[in-house]
């Protein structure tokens, strides 16, 4: 166990376990008293010694007066938040018997284990997912994150990986398309600079302008969803000018007449009424990027966050296929490398043997299964009972005010392992305190660079935390639920997966620092082959192998036309954006991360509309639309168009008047083909605290213009 852990002052390496795509390399400082003290960028050769804010003061974060030190049960009414200390032998019993219970009354799915990305560590995630695997429980669509973007990428390059992003120091133009890496990956950033200080431009694409942006040459500011319209004309322009590049199209893609044809009907003046953009400025785009050989398209998540995100994101990763970019070094795209690593994870999820067939239930709609309905039930039985870890649905998940009634139900029983009293925590029955990536052993493979780490606990874990691995294994004993995983502890738990998989052992990995598993150029530029069986990246994709709702897909890139539209009544697109300070809604209890995203949640709202609305910078507003509505501060700014809201960070649902969270006004539908969670994928109306909000756009955001670099 992590808490018998000697004491050795001084740092020691290790890894973020967070959700982001950078997975920094650490150097912890151990204190003389055996705490965290300061965090430090690793030397691992992407990280180079930079890190997040927020992770440099992680010792505030893994120090907190307010972490969960004791296992917890509920006293008094579901949501009073009223608990009472036992010890973790009584509360695996009360674990054990409402599981048990469950099952005897309404068989093994009637169990939902719920987890999603709170740690990226893969021994540690994987073990209540291995349980529920062996146990037969309810499975789980994860449609968070990845699943739009992951289904548009495959779409056209056929598996999930791209170009080392190292290789921007040698681009000539570098475009973040729905990405803001200035809060979100630091690390990218970092490469960025490097890149133009020496000649390599900089152009965004996203709907607001983010610290990014700012710092661009050039920002395409589209309206929310219409990313795919203006990947179409700029690929109008490229072929209609001659800067596209057909012997490419020839030998590596399946690039037709027929696709030809129907690019030829998407004109820059097509794209410019969908996306707000202006002709000028998709022809200029078009131009630099068909000019520019090294152009390195960084593809983010953040586009894709709409219900039309996977044709979105095949739109857009068609754009280097059309100029041959793949070809040239700091050429080509990059969306995520889980492929990688090549792990055979068979083992590690209890799926090296036969498990139970069960149904699988799309986590993003969490409160349309808890409230009982039959479509998001999936053909099985009510949920009555839930584990949950490395997540907190009700802050995090679509339609939370639906979720939080889930919640309350009395007769579901909820049991949440965290590390601080969440707005889920407070509605279970049933809180055990968990660990933090410094206090326990676990592997790492990354998103957005090359490397595959592992990391040793630093440090004791404080009062009674235990780590998802031991809890879970501990469970399984007293559940009966046999794998030879659960008797391993985290560390051997770790080797086994890297032997299996032909990797270097745990402790190699430690003591090296990672493995870099990044490809010789040609084959990580797809130029001996993209991931289909023909070789050839995809103009015209199989969509029906990608996912069951392929019918509606267009059969050649595209705008698909299944957002949520603005109306006289919902007048404004939201984007609930992420922040610098927070990652999801982790960070969101420490003060300095609060001070740093402004103490308090607030809505940008430009100042042509906030006028017409008699909205003041500072002012209370009411956000909302037919799901529901919050309350929160305006901050008027010119930073968005006129018709975008942008919402920064996900707050606890406390921290709004009312105490409903940004994520009330998200609907649950899910995107195509495959499903996946519109996280900005929202219309909504705004108005003073007690005002109406019947205004109506008319501006439209300044062009942007191309011009030369200044010197």
């Amino acid at each position: 166990m992590n808490d018998r852990l000697p004491v050795t002052p001084g740092f020691v390496p290790s890894v973020c376990p967070h959700d982001c795509p950078s997975t920094c390399a650490l150097r912890l400082e151990v204190g003389a008293d055996g705490r965290l003290g300061r965090v430090r960028g690793g030397g691992q050769a992407y990280t180079d010694g930079v890190i997040c804010a927020k992770v440099a003061r992680y010792a505030e974060r893994a120090n907190h007066p307010e972490r969960l030190l004791r296992p917890l049960r509920r006293v008094g009414p579901k949501g009073d938040g009223r608990f009472e200390p036992v010890s973790w032998n009584d509360a695996l019993d009360i674990v054990a018997e409402n599981l048990r219970r469950a099952m005897e009354k309404s068989g093994p799915e009637s169990v939902w284990p719920y987890h999603y990305a709170g740690t990226m560590g893969l021994a540690q995630r994987a073990a209540l997912r291995r349980l529920g695997h062996l146990a037969g429980w309810s499975r789980q669509r994860e449609t968070f994150c990845v699943a739009l973007a992951d289904a548009g990428w495959q779409a056209g390059v056929g598996v999930k990986r791209g170009v080392d992003a190292r290789e921007i120091v040698d681009s000539e133009l570098i475009v973040a398309w729905g990405c803001n890496p200035a809060h979100t990956q630091i690390n990218f950033m970092h490469w960025a600079h490097k890149a133009c200080a020496s000649r390599a431009r900089l152009v965004v694409v996203d709907p607001y302008r983010t610290p990014t942006a700012e710092r661009a040459d050039a920002h395409l500011a589209i309206k929310p969803g219409t990313d795919g319209a203006l990947a179409c004309a700029v690929m109008h322009v490229l072929l209609a000018e001659g800067l596209a590049d057909r012997a490419y199209l020839t030998r590596h893609t399946d690039f037709s007449p027929a696709v030809e044809a129907h690019l030829a009907k998407r004109s820059p003046r097509w794209a410019a009424a969908i996306t707000g953009l202006s002709a000028e400025e998709i022809v200029a785009f078009a131009r630099l990027y068909g000019s520019t050989r090294a152009s390195f398209l960084r593809a983010g998540h953040g586009f894709t966050r709409q219900r039309n995100g996977a044709a979105a994101m095949h739109a857009v990763s068609c754009l280097p296929a059309v100029t041959g970019a793949w070809q040239a070094r700091g050429g080509g795209a990059l969306y995520g490398q889980a492929a990688l690593y090549g792990l055979d994870r068979r083992f590690l999820n209890g799926l090296d043997r036969p498990v139970p067939a069960a149904r699988a239930l799309d986590m993003a709609a969490i409160g349309r299964v808890l409230n009982g309905e039959d479509a998001a039930l999936a053909g099985g039985p009510k949920v009555a009972a839930m584990l949950i870890q490395n997540t907190n649905p009700a802050m995090v998940a679509p339609e939370s005010a639906a979720v939080r009634r889930g919640f309350l139900r009395p007769d579901l029983f909820v049991c949440v392992h965290e590390q601080f009293m969440t707005d889920t925590a407070r509605l279970a029955d049933l809180i055990l305190p968990a660990t933090m990536f410094s206090e326990h052993d676990d592997l790492y493979q990354a998103s957005g660079h090359t490397f595959l780490q592992a990391a040793k606990a630093a440090v004791a874990a404080p009062g009674e935390c235990r780590s998802n691995h031991d809890f879970i294994g501990e469970l399984a004993a007293r559940l009966g639920v046999e794998h030879p995983a659960f008797d391993m502890d985290a560390a051997a738990l770790a080797d086994r997966l890297l032997r299996d998989s032909g990797k270097p052992g745990f402790a190699e990995l430690v003591r090296s620092g990672g493995q870099d598993c990044a490809l010789p150029f040609k084959k990580a530029h797809f130029l001996d082959g993209f991931g289909h069986a023909d070789g050839r990246f995809r103009f015209m994709p199989d969509w029906s192998a990608i996912g069951p709702d392929h019918q509606i897909m267009p059969a050649f890139p595209d705008h698909l036309a299944v957002i949520e539209e603005v109306s006289a009544d919902t007048p404004f697109r939201l984007v609930s954006a992420p922040a610098r300070h927070f990652l999801n809604s982790s960070f969101t209890e420490t003060e300095s991360s609060r001070a740093g995203q402004g103490g308090r949640p607030t809505v940008l709202v430009h100042p042509g509309p906030a006028k017409s609305l008699g909205i003041g910078d500072g002012d209370p507003v009411r956000l909302g639309n037919r799901r529901g509505s919050v309350r929160l501060r305006a901050r008027v700014t010119d930073r968005v168009p006129p018709g975008t809201l942008v919402v920064e960070s996900l707050w606890p649902n406390a921290c709004f008047a009312g105490g409903l969270g940004i994520n009330a006004l998200v609907g649950a539908e899910p995107g195509y083909p495959n499903g996946g969670a519109a996280y900005h994928d929202t219309a909504a109306w705004l108005s003073a605290e007690d005002g109406a909000h019947g205004w109506k756009r008319t501006a439209r955001s300044p062009a942007q213009r191309f011009e030369p670099r200044g010197t």
